[in-house]
């Protein structure tokens, strides 16, 4: 949330300091009794002083007025604003407030919230329009921009209750709508993490800059998604998502695009989405690959899967590490890819070292066919230990060392699989027991023979 508060923050001071200096410019250019006075001077007549009226502005505080304007804000932009002597002349009228007419009250007060915003005093600058508020007989523009910038102001304080509610006052009072306030109600709204009152706001928001003829910034749509994404209303989100991707084509749309699939449980759009990521060249980190990877193996496309990874490798971006060449090994086996296993298989078992490592190995050179290999790896992955399935390992080395006609230590191997309670071991005792009778049967006829024929 401390990225959105200063986002608002930021929202909110933009447009503040140029706006106040704007109204308070028409004030001082515009002052009903300045211009009697000089319509009495062109005609050469003596007027009567006009009568002290709640909205007009005596001579003596319009010059006092346009004074701090000038030292504010100096005609000559070359010259440096008098916050000093602006606040010192302020408090100097301030001293007369009593006497002073509603509309001479409200002009005051108005060039005090310019300086506390120009002085980035926020505390002074709330006070201010809260007392304007107070005014009895307030120009009805003056009431809306008061609370207009009141409750811009107690969103950047974080003080979201009173900004709803002074934007809402302002919203009752205005004839016409403004973009900004239903985007700090949206933000404020989102703050307080009221999704559902949130969501119009920014809705609305959006639409006013549309019907403006204004771009709509990708942290608008953002925001909105990741709103529809809290309340779980992903097709709402797969909406907002589906637009980001067609105007902004970022890898994150993409990726997010995938991960919108991911919660309406389309698995197959999910992992096309992440195949035409990748495709697009917008994966940036091994995340992305391994994802991608292990996506597609588990949807029984291990060999693309395996093609995935090795990319990732080969340009660096995923790490030969153990975890890694496990997620390869595996997958060439998935894949029934045993030759291509040999060389992932070989690089996890010298960098892990470990029993499971070297039972991958000892599989692999299994399935290849290469028994002498397969009984010195699994015999190590014995060794090594921390197998989940021992007795698995010990019918595996019995199945090698089978076909290497190790007979004796083949059945040992069984037995200890048998004793863990490995399924099919008692059967396999009894075919290594069958197999060492024929081959013994076997030796014995074929040293007969040779007797024979030697005799």
């Amino acid at each position: 949330m401390a990225t959105s508060h200063l986002k608002l923050r930021k929202i909110v001071m933009a447009g503040m300091l140029a706006a106040s200096a704007v109204v308070l410019q028409a004030i001082v250019s515009e002052p009903v009794y300045a211009q009697q006075s000089g319509q009495s001077e062109q005609s050469g007549q003596r007027q009567p002083p006009p009568t002290r009226s709640s909205d007009t502005l005596s001579d003596r505080v319009y010059r006092a007025i346009a004074e701090i304007q000038e030292m504010m804000t100096p005609e000559d932009t070359t010259e440096q604003p008098d916050l000093v002597g602006a606040k010192r002349a302020l408090d100097a009228l301030n001293e007369r407030y009593d006497s002073l007419n509603d509309f001479e009250k409200s002009t005051l007060m108005n060039f005090y919230t310019n300086y506390y915003l120009a002085t980035d005093d926020i505390p002074n600058a709330m006070a201010t329009f809260e007392k304007i508020l107070l005014i009895e007989n307030l120009r009805e523009e003056q009431r809306l921009r008061a609370l207009l910038s009141l409750g811009q102001l107690y969103a950047s304080e974080e003080r979201y209750d009173e900004a709803i509610t002074t934007l809402g006052q302002w919203r009752d009072l205005s004839v016409d709508e403004n973009a900004t306030v239903f985007q700090i109600l949206a933000l404020a709204y989102y703050n307080k993490q009221d999704y559902r009152q949130a969501i119009p706001h920014l809705i609305s928001h959006m639409d006013m800059l549309r019907a403006e003829g204004r771009e709509l910034g990708k942290n608008i749509y953002g925001l909105l998604n990741l709103m529809y994404i809290e309340l779980e209303d992903y097709n709402s989100a797969y909406d907002v998502t589906k637009t980001m991707v067609g105007l902004f084509d970022e890898a994150s749309d993409w990726r997010n695009l995938a991960a919108i699939y991911g919660y309406l449980d389309d698995d197959a759009k999910r992992v096309q989405t992440l195949e035409l990521t990748y495709r697009k060249g917008y994966f940036a980190n091994e995340g992305d690959y391994l994802n991608l990877a292990q996506s597609l193996a588990g949807m029984d496309a291990p060999a693309r899967g395996i093609k995935i990874l090795e990319d990732g490798m080969e340009k660096g971006v995923v790490e030969e590490n153990d975890a890694n060449l496990r997620r390869l090994t595996q997958m060439y086996i998935m894949a029934s890819e045993f030759q291509g296993a040999l060389e992932p298989a070989k690089r996890l078992s010298e960098l892990a070292n470990d029993g499971e490592a070297w039972d991958y190995l000892g599989y692999v050179y299994l399935m290849n066919r290469d028994y002498a290999n397969a009984a010195t790896a699994m015999q190590t992955a014995l060794e090594r230990g921390g197998l989940e399935n021992r007795g698995e390992v010990q019918l595996s080395l019995a199945r090698a060392l089978v076909e290497l006609d190790r007979f004796d230590e083949a059945l040992a191997a069984a037995e200890s699989a048998r004793a863990s309670g490995q399924n099919n071991a008692a059967q396999f005792v009894t075919f290594v027991r069958s197999s060492k009778d024929r081959h013994e049967a076997l030796q014995k006829r074929k040293q007969e023979s040779i007797q024979y024929y030697r005799s």
